[in-house]
């Protein structure tokens, strides 16, 4: 058999350390239960992935919005 916890009064279970390693959670992770037809499945809830973080770094730093401003239109005045 695998591994079991008790259901305290307030729903609350333990989720027994080689399952938690397994897993790779930590104080405060959350989890789902994934119910399909007659199986239950735990596993954590993972943050989708960022769209926006391939465009990391494609554009330059500004050191203020003034310079920013200059370059946008910068790049207007060399598409016109």
């Amino acid at each position: 058999m695998g591994r079991s916890s008790t259901i305290s009064s307030k729903g609350q279970i333990t989720v027994p350390l080689d399952v938690r390693k397994r897993l790779g959670l930590k104080v405060g992770d959350r989890v789902e239960f994934v119910v399909e037809k007659d199986r239950t499945t735990i596993r954590p809830v993972r943050a989708p992935e960022n769209p926006f973080l391939k465009y990391v770094g494609a554009l330059p730093a500004f050191s203020s919005i003034r310079e920013a401003n200059a370059w946008a239109r910068a790049l207007r005045d060399e598409e016109s």
